[in-house]
């Protein structure tokens, strides 16, 4: 996957919309529930922050991966669920507020941890020099430049507008997410040979992540007695991984588009594997309803 007008302008641009979007919907009592409702947004935040990350780093290993794909699929693992996360839950009748909190409270935390994670992915599977390593300091400021202060941004809205908010969150929503299918497309279209070559090797690896890291998620959140919606939730917020600022990590901050193939790969297969779930979901919350 080279690095092209698609993954070092659009891209950024494209996420930084969709933050704007999320932005538009959120208010800072969002925020003040995580004090409101600390036990689902701990098992929550656990999973997407700790257990995710962890989880990629054992099953690279297991696949014996090549040191580029692995150092791909810990950039994956170490981003935030996207603005998709929370239609994702809409949809499947899980928790919506919680899912804005997640994605909030993860989309503030990934900033500094992503370096981190990053890093120490660089060091263990490539060995390279610290010359190689993501800049601290100036990767902070460019994921936030393309995701924090567009949600700033559209927070502000939605207080200094809110009725404007409202009407067009929902709209944005859907927009952002249909804005964000398309670029998939286009990479698709792009990248066709790159992701024959690779799938056969990578999507297993791939879709093993989400569905266990769903797994994870629902059975954890069960484990510790959250109803329905919050599990459904916290199983889609670990699954569904901002794939968008993957792929700008690698091609527009570490300048390797190899890095970039797995967060394509798992991208594609995410929306497969959520979108089986919503149905799932769904169903059972209508059986639920009928019958109760």
């Amino acid at each position: 996957m080279e690095a092209s007008t698609i993954t070092t302008v659009i891209l950024p641009l494209s996420l930084a919309i969709i933050m704007l979007g999320m932005g538009l919907s959120l208010v800072v009592d969002d925020f003040r529930r995580v004090l409101r409702y600390p036990r689902a947004v701990t098992i929550g935040l656990a999973n997407q922050l700790i257990v995710l990350p962890l989880f990629a780093f054992a099953l690279v290993q297991l696949f014996q991966l090549p040191p580029e794909l692995a150092v791909g699929f810990m950039i994956i693992a170490a981003c935030p669920g996207g603005a998709t996360s929370n239609l994702m839950t809409h949809l499947a009748r899980g928790d919506a507020a919680l899912s804005i909190t997640l994605t909030a409270v993860t989309s503030l935390i990934t900033v500094f941890s992503i370096p981190l994670v990053v890093n120490f992915a660089l060091q263990h599977f490539t060995h390279v020099g610290s010359e190689f390593q993501l800049p601290v300091v100036k990767t902070i400021i460019q994921i936030a430049l393309i995701t924090l202060i567009p949600v700033s941004l559209g927070m502000v809205i939605r207080a200094k507008a809110p009725n404007f908010a409202l009407r067009s969150q929902t709209t944005v929503k859907i927009l952002s997410t249909l804005f964000l299918a398309a670029l998939i497309v286009m990479i698709i279209l792009k990248e066709s040979a790159m992701i024959q070559e690779n799938m056969l090797k990578l999507g297993p690896v791939a879709i093993t992540l989400n569905l266990a890291t769903m797994a994870i998620g629902f059975y954890t959140a069960r484990f510790f007695r959250l109803n329905q919606s919050q599990t459904t939730c916290i199983s889609i917020e670990v699954g569904v991984q901002n794939g968008t600022l993957g792929i700008i990590i690698a091609t527009s901050i570490l300048l390797n588009p190899a890095l970039a193939v797995p967060p394509v790969i798992y991208s594609i297969l995410m929306f497969f594997s959520a979108g089986a779930f919503i149905a799932l979901m769904s169903r059972r919350y209508r059986t639920t309803a009928t019958t109760s």
